[in-house]
């Protein structure tokens, strides 16, 4: 595809800023610069893959719960060619070296774990295994996605990855919430990263969506319209800073306590347990598993029904009920579910500092709604202003946090895309 082919799609991704436009456009004409540098040919397949934002179900799909997610205007790009052997090179922007898999040897390499290769072979095992075709490719990938932002930059090359093969190799057939499941497989097995479903899902499938986890393996969804910026609201996220490197095992923690809750009800996940039962069993369960198995358990049944009421709320229009619900899934994530700061290092508490401020600054406001994003320990939080204050808050966080910190983000309808489709 020629750029100035692909030049006339950007609006359908990108929205019709002219800024942007330009910017996107720069862009895709530097990674095909890049792609002509390592591999002294035009890059003729494109691909873009959006982030996502968690709209609420913060840690919930993992117990096979309810969550309101949805993709984003940043993503990851790539410039792919086919090559004729079975080796797969992958150079990404930042990256002195490129990430190179045989995919004659698709085991798991250990020294490769939390790494690009662990998720190229790892999606590649995972295809092969499902009967899928695999066959190898030269790609340069560029993403805005930010790293430790909590809008899931590693679900995002892991559907970018699967959304290469599944249309250099098997003409797209493969459908998205299999790409999505693809890649969980990876970051699970091969990334040593526990995971739920919902990051990979929301990258996968595009716009604001409703997904229910209680079959993991079929999970259902359901696309929803709403435009905050009809309000005159604005979604963002805050960047504190702090990196998520150490923090698999606090991560890992969340969903082992869960089932360890719903273990000693008779039950493998917290969405199999009984309300009823729960609350009639708690003195038993404090002593079983510990208080704060107990409250991670609450929050989940109390947020995996709240994913219920804000999905209604969009779809009444009811925004203040929406905003409602955001700040009270924030309140049951700070309290019960725990995921604010890590207790490994008590001194940083980034996030609960920016959730204090911003719910100070939202006091004077008298309007919007704020809570953690994602994983939690460190990384984002989520708010949703009107637009008469973005200038001010924004000041206020960047003064503490630095400059840029602050993202202002844009829901995007399309979810990953082999963009030389828009041509035809």
């Amino acid at each position: 595809m020629r750029m100035l082919d692909l030049k006339k799609q950007l609006p359908l991704l990108y929205g019709k800023n002219r800024d942007e436009l330009i910017y996107q456009e720069t862009r895709y004409q530097k990674l095909a610069q890049l792609f002509r540098k390592q591999f002294n040919e035009a890059p003729r397949h494109w691909f873009s893959t959006p982030g996502r934002t968690e709209l609420g179900g913060n840690h919930t799909d993992h117990n096979h719960g309810r969550v309101l997610a949805a993709s984003v205007h940043l993503d990851a790009i790539a410039a792919v060619n086919p090559s004729d052997d079975q080796q797969v090179t992958l150079f990404s922007e930042g990256y002195d070296q490129p990430f190179v898999i045989d995919l004659n040897n698709l085991n798991k390499v250990e020294d490769e774990v939390g790494t690009t290769s662990a998720l190229l072979r790892g999606i590649a095992f995972r295809m092969r295994e499902l009967g899928y075709r695999i066959g190898g490719f030269k790609a340069c990938v560029a993403s805005n996605v930010m790293p430790g932002s909590g809008l899931s930059s590693s679900a995002t090359i892991e559907v970018l990855i699967g959304t290469i093969f599944n249309h250099l190799y098997n003409n797209g057939q493969i459908a998205a919430e299999e790409v999505a499941k693809i890649g969980q497989f990876a970051e699970n097995v091969y990334f040593d990263k526990p995971c739920g479903l919902m990051d990979q899902m929301a990258c996968a499938t595009g716009g604001i969506i409703y997904i229910d986890f209680k079959e993991p393996q079929r999970p259902t969804f359901q696309k929803i319209d709403f435009d905050f910026e009809r309000y005159d609201y604005r979604l963002l996220v805050v960047n504190t800073g702090g990196s998520h490197a150490d923090l698999t095992a606090d991560y890992a923690s969340i969903p082992h306590e869960m089932r360890q809750v719903a273990s000693a009800l008779g039950q493998k996940v917290c969405r199999e347990v009984d309300e009823d039962t729960f609350f009639r069993a708690l003195p038993q369960l404090r002593k079983k598993v510990g208080d704060r198995a107990v409250l991670r358990a609450f929050h989940f049944i109390r947020e995996n029904q709240r994913v219920l009421e804000q999905v209604k709320a969009l779809h009444d229009k009811d925004f203040d009920l929406f905003l409602k619900l955001m700040n009270e899934s924030g309140n049951s994530s700070f309290k019960w579910l725990q995921n604010i700061f890590t207790s490994q290092q008590i001194n940083e508490q980034n996030l609960t500092l920016a959730l204090a401020l911003t719910e100070d600054y939202l006091a004077k406001v008298g309007r919007g709604a704020c809570r953690v994003h994602g994983g939690g320990f460190a990384g984002t939080i989520q708010a949703l202003l009107p637009v008469q204050a973005l200038d001010d808050y924004i000041d206020k966080m960047e003064y503490v946090f630095g400059k840029n910190s602050v993202s202002l983000l844009k829901i995007r309808s399309i979810g990953t895309q082999y963009l030389n489709l828009l041509m035809e």
